[in-house]
């Protein structure tokens, strides 16, 4: 069994595919663990040169699958169904994990054997320049002993500085925008020992789903906030929220 499966997300991502595929071939060929790591890609169905792009990279990519799905949440499920990694990590296209070190520090980190690592990730723009580290460039503090209870303000860790032991990895939610921050709350009230990495895993990529579709992503991440903390502290919660973000927005600038 792997130590660690990656697994990238695809849909018509032409655009993007290759940042990803270089960060993570650069990564697997400075480990020597190269042989403990798994990397599926599940594509929905791409009608671009997505797949054309992968299979350029398949001395480094273990299974492609591409079939029609329900969108982002649905292909992370098939995901989860077929990793076998001790380990699951998702970067998913246009992505990057953060430098060549990551994966064999990583591998080094996995010694503790904690159920949950977590770390910051860089903000960088569509031609690559960094906007800075998430944590200091949104109201998203981050604290080196996360809780779920963090997660009141909202999506406390992004998602692809999240790497959880697939045996406490639940479903995602597919008809909710904001399932992404579910999973996470659901995985650290599994977890019995989480970890903080003090080296950064991730480049993220500025303008996902959710912030495509701003307004329901807000609503759908009301439903996760009440489903683990109840309505009343949801509501005031999210007026918190929108506050802490207008108070930032004006002193720092738009985040998102």
């Amino acid at each position: 069994m792997p130590f660690l499966t990656i697994v990238t997300i695809t849909y018509n991502a032409e655009k993007y595919l290759e940042r990803t595929l270089k960060s993570i071939q650069s990564a697997l060929f400075n480990t020597t663990n190269s042989s403990e790591i798994e990397y599926l890609i599940i594509d929905g169905n791409s009608q671009d040169t997505t797949l054309k792009i992968a299979k350029e990279y398949s001395q480094i990519i273990t299974k492609i699958v591409s079939e029609p799905d329900s969108g982002l949440y649905d292909a992370m499920n098939k995901g989860l169904a077929l990793a076998t990694g001790k380990y699951v990590w998702f970067m998913n296209a246009g992505d990057e994990i953060f430098d060549k070190n990551v994966v064999s520090n990583l591998i080094l980190s996995f010694e503790t054997n904690a159920d949950v690592y977590y770390s910051d990730a860089m903000l960088v723009r569509e031609d690559s320049t960094e906007v800075g580290l998430r944590s200091k460039f949104t109201p998203h503090s981050l604290p080196e002993n996360l809780k779920w209870q963090d997660f009141a303000l909202g999506m406390k860790v992004c998602h692809q500085a999240f790497i959880v032991k697939k045996a406490i990895t639940p479903i995602y939610d597919i008809t909710n925008l904001s399932a992404d921050i579910d999973w996470e709350i659901t995985c650290l009230k599994k977890a019995d020992k989480i970890q903080f990495l003090h080296f950064t895993l991730c480049r993220y990529l500025l303008g996902g789903i959710s912030v495509k579709n701003h307004k329901r992503s807000l609503i759908d991440r009301l439903k996760v906030l009440r489903k683990h903390f109840g309505l009343i502290p949801a509501i005031w919660n999210h007026l918190f929220i929108f506050w802490r973000g207008f108070l930032f927005a004006r002193s720092n600038g738009k985040y998102w």
